[in-house]
């Protein structure tokens, strides 16, 4: 991409603009919070190092330079006086291309904005052709912005004609119309893609298996909790953000047997640009489809409030029915590294994915769930074994176990079944004896 950072190691300063006061300044969190997870975020990519910090006062992160006069000659002369260092992350969420070129000017290396390296984060991680078309996506905005910045240049140094000859059209119109070219492929091939899912979907459900999406601010142990409820040995978690870009399903079993899919999700940031949640919401429209949602939260991170309010607000902006966001499971995990941790919101479930602290009474309180979204119902039956009920079972219910009474032919039959098909069964089979579990 035109946009990805110059091959090879980046040694970065990391900048980051303390809004001291007024409506932009966030109650929940201190610069101080704020430039750790710009250093989680940078330490996340091969070969870039952090050379240094610096938090700068500023009234309004939103005007040319970002910051003040005297602060941003300040700041000009730190970094000038680092020698080897080839970049500047600012600590913001867009910079626009007119911004970063008078900063890059002053400062006389690159600078990166949270989008410009969020997205070089996701290319970095994207295995799929799913996540690799949707990171293409989000590029578009950049590399509309980067075109007018590039041609107003071009036309303050040469002047002239600013017509391709013989075409008619200006070198503008050009690229934006090769870009919406670009736009319109990529679009089409994850409208491909969407459908084929949509399809997939629609077996899951013919074979009635309850979707679960795990949910959670990025690096909250999402991933390693859906390891420890389904025992997938070749789920490997890693410690650090974004290492999961693709919705990936995980086959796992409640208490009762009944089988479910766990669904990992990509993970959400603080500030994560408008823009980039939209490329992904293709992917994320599988969350619309789930049975149930299961918040995770890194309990002992210091943020851990403020995730929570960016989670909430990112499925509140996903129109998502409001069912699933009124049944959903609260986890607070990691709470092996907190002594006697109790949670203090009410109905949240305090866990250990690592150490499986706590995960009998999660998988517990997700069945619970699940039987309430698909209005379905465990029972046990009595069935003559000579008769069509137990066929009848396997066809239209799920069959747990069987236990068979040889010497009156009879059997006991437990059953996950739904309130119509419970309905149907009755009708038929008036005389059966019915026990609920």
């Amino acid at each position: 991409s035109p946009l990805a950072p110059r091959p090879g190691a980046q040694r970065v300063a990391i900048v980051h603009p303390a809004v001291k006061w007024g409506p932009q300044k966030s109650p929940l969190t201190t610069a101080e919070l704020q430039i750790a997870e710009a250093v989680a975020l940078v330490d996340t990519l091969q070969n870039w190092t952090v050379l240094d910090k610096i938090i700068i006062p500023t009234r309004n992160p939103n005007k040319k330079f970002v910051f003040g006069k005297g602060n941003f000659q300040v700041l000009t002369e730190k970094i000038k006086k680092l020698p080897h260092v080839t970049a500047v992350f600012l600590n913001v969420e867009r910079i626009s291309s007119l911004t970063k070129k008078e900063l890059e000017g002053a400062w006389g290396v690159q600078v990166f904005d949270r989008y410009t390296v969020v997205l070089h984060i996701f290319r970095c991680n994207a295995q799929t052709k799913e996540a690799k078309l949707q990171v293409a996506l989000a590029e578009i905005p950049l590399l509309r912005s980067n075109l007018k910045s590039e041609v107003s240049q071009r036309d303050q140094q040469r002047g002239g004609s600013r017509y391709i000859m013989g075409s008619g059209e200006t070198f503008l119109e050009t690229q934006n119309r090769v870009l919406k070219d670009k736009e319109l492929k990529i679009r089409n091939a994850l409208e491909k893609l969407r459908r084929k899912r949509a399809l997939l979907r629609t077996q899951r459900r013919r074979c009635e298996f309850p979707m679960v999406s795990v949910m959670g601010y990025t690096n909250c142990g999402k991933t390693t909790l859906i390891k420890a409820l389904t025992g997938e040995a070749g789920l490997q978690p890693r410690d650090q953000l974004f290492a999961t870009l693709d919705i990936t399903a995980h086959a796992g079993y409640l208490p009762s047997h009944m089988a479910v899919i766990y669904v990992d999700t990509i993970g959400f940031l603080t500030d994560l640009p408008h823009n980039l949640v939209e490329s992904f919401s293709a992917t994320l429209e599988e969350v619309a489809y789930s049975d149930l949602i299961v918040h995770v939260r890194d309990i002992t991170h210091p943020e851990t409030i403020l995730q929570k309010a960016t989670v909430l607000s990112v499925l509140r902006n996903l129109n998502l029915p409001s069912h699933l966001l009124d049944s959903m499971v609260e986890v607070h995990n990691k709470v092996d590294l907190i002594e006697r941790y109790k949670p203090t919101e009410e109905n949240a479930l305090a866990i250990s994915a690592l150490h499986g602290h706590g995960l009998e009474e999660l998988k517990q309180e997700i069945e619970k769930k699940i039987l309430t979204a698909t209005g379905k119902m465990i029972l046990t039956v009595n069935i003559n074994l000579e008769g069509p009920q137990l066929s009848w079972l396997y066809k239209e219910a799920t069959v747990q176990e069987v236990e068979v009474m040889p010497e009156d032919g009879t059997a006991r039959v437990k059953v996950i079944i739904s309130s119509s098909a419970f309905g149907r069964y009755k009708n038929l089979f008036p005389n059966s004896q019915i026990f609920m579990s």
